[in-house]
């Protein structure tokens, strides 16, 4: 990925770089990534390897293993390319890739991202893409919980 960066960037190209575990993909990720590859050139997306998503947010997750996870994102057209890191942040493929611009979602602080510091002390950007309210992967398997349940009792 970092050859293939680098040979991008040589021909001009700004890098955008966004990260997560993308677990149940809704259409506030659709959104969120669409919004990021519209600040560059190329949109590169670091996701959460399986043992990284168990880590973050428990054994009971992720739902959809990396692999698809990855398939399905790499087939949305905002999405240049997907690499899989299996740390819990993705600092250090932020430092070896180091794109032009940092985007996160709209839940988070400016100065709680990861990388941040690295990206805009090389004169890179960090952006906050706005959150769309009332979609979330969480949500989301609440809801089908609590359907599923009221199914089983009638």
């Amino acid at each position: 990925m970092a050859r293939i960066i680098g040979n991008l960037r040589r021909r001009g190209k700004k890098i955008v770089f966004t990260n997560g575990c993308f677990d149940l993909l809704h259409v506030g990720h659709v959104r969120y990534l669409t919004q990021a590859r519209r600040q560059g050139d190329v949109l590169v997306v670091g996701l959460n390897s399986d043992r990284s998503v168990r880590a973050l947010k428990g054994e009971s997750r992720p739902l959809t293993p990396q692999a698809e996870r990855a398939e399905l994102l790499a087939a949305l057209e905002a999405v240049d390319y997907v690499t899989v890191f299996d740390e819990e942040t993705p600092l250090a493929l932020i430092k070896i890739l180091a794109p032009d611009v940092l985007v996160k979602g709209g839940d988070w602080k400016p100065g709680e991202i990861v990388g941040a510091k690295d990206v805009r002390r090389r004169g890179g950007k960090v952006v906050v893409a706005s959150k769309v309210e009332g979609r979330s992967t969480r949500g989301i398997i609440a809801e089908v919980a609590r359907r599923f349940r009221e199914e089983v009792q009638i």
